[in-house]
């Protein structure tokens, strides 16, 4: 089911500071069910590289604590800095239960984007649940976006925009982020005209002029190069960048 998030956002909007709000909305999200995991990806709106997908459970977070502290600036990985990422990433990836998975360029072009999406998605939540020891009758699953995943035994929930409402789906953000742009500046030590190192992936102009000269790689989304141009535009405007 898709969140209503109205009356949540309600509440919480009278909660000083940023994670307050995004902590709150999760209390509020979860209820009286014990474990809550927050889903999100990365790289929708790529020309090349894989989708990326991140699952997390937080810890509980007590005011004023260490790890409080060093949550403070978590928020939706687009609303913050590469070092600031880095250091939520660390932060969360040393206290968290977490899993990271993704799928390929070729199961981009083969079964489209959305599905890719929720196919990484899926991978990392049974991934992670594979490594902690939680019944999925006491499990919640807040998802980013407006759509669930298919055959998983978990309760789901989709939140619009839960990257910037809820704290777990937040952190799933900021992790999946940090992973991609990490593996894309690895993948471009092979690649270097295409400048991974600094576009990630997604269609800037040196990218693009790289494509023309050079051709493709192994990493590339054929199915996003062969549209055309104006279509690959409304595409990545009609996706959140990361």
């Amino acid at each position: 089911m898709v969140a209503d998030t109205s009356k949540v956002t309600r509440t919480s909007s009278v909660v000083r500071g940023k994670m307050a709000r995004l902590l709150h909305f999760d209390s509020q999200l979860k209820g009286a069910c014990p474990y809550l995991v927050g889903i999100d990806e990365v790289g929708r709106g790529c020309l090349a590289g894989p989708v990326v997908a991140a699952a997390v459970i937080l810890p509980e977070i007590k005011k004023g604590s260490t790890l409080a502290r060093s949550l403070k600036e978590l928020d939706d990985s687009k609303q913050l800095t590469a070092v600031q990422r880095l250091r939520l990433a660390d932060a969360i990836r040393s206290s968290a239960s977490y899993a990271i998975d993704q799928a390929s360029p070729e199961e981009i072009d083969t079964i489209n984007i959305l599905q890719a999406s929720l196919l990484a998605m899926r991978r990392a939540l049974l991934q992670l649940m594979q490594t902690v020891a939680i019944a999925s009758d006491s499990t919640l699953v807040a998802i980013d976006g407006n759509k669930t995943i298919k055959e998983i035994e978990f309760r789901q929930v989709a939140v619009v925009k839960g990257d910037s409402l809820s704290a777990s789906i937040a952190a799933a953000s900021v992790v999946a982020k940090v992973h991609r742009d990490e593996l894309m500046i690895k993948l471009g030590e092979d690649f270097p005209h295409y400048r991974w190192d600094s576009n990630k992936g997604y269609g800037s102009h040196v990218h693009r002029l790289a494509i023309k000269e050079h051709g493709t790689s192994i990493w590339h989304r054929k199915s996003f190069l062969h549209a055309p141009p104006e279509d690959v535009e409304q595409l990545e405007l009609a996706l959140d960048f990361d």
